[in-house]
């Protein structure tokens, strides 16, 4: 919705969190987020099951990619941190 209300957004933006997090932090989000113990990093498949291809390589890749023009241009991320931003997507 912001790069269609806001003219200004033109070209390619990197839409990802501002806060990039390892495989074991996710994991202990996720484990937070639907009330179940975390005890081993969530195995690549699993992830490939829930997020889809572009999941498992998103959140399994080691690219350091920020949205730096994102912010730039005035966008302000719902759920900057991993914790928050799951357990809005899974409580719903």
């Amino acid at each position: 919705e912001f790069a269609l209300v806001n003219e200004g957004v033109v070209g390619v933006y990197n839409t990802v969190s501002p806060n990039p997090v390892t495989n074991k932090t996710f994991t202990q989000a996720l484990g937070k987020a639907v009330h179940r113990p975390a005890f081993f990093p969530v195995p690549a498949f699993v992830i490939g099951l829930i997020f889809g291809e572009m999941g498992q390589a998103l959140l399994l890749g080691s690219a350091q990619v920020f949205p730096r023009r994102l912010q730039e241009a005035g966008y302000t991320f719902e759920h900057p941190d991993i914790g928050p931003a799951l357990q809005a997507l899974l409580s719903g």
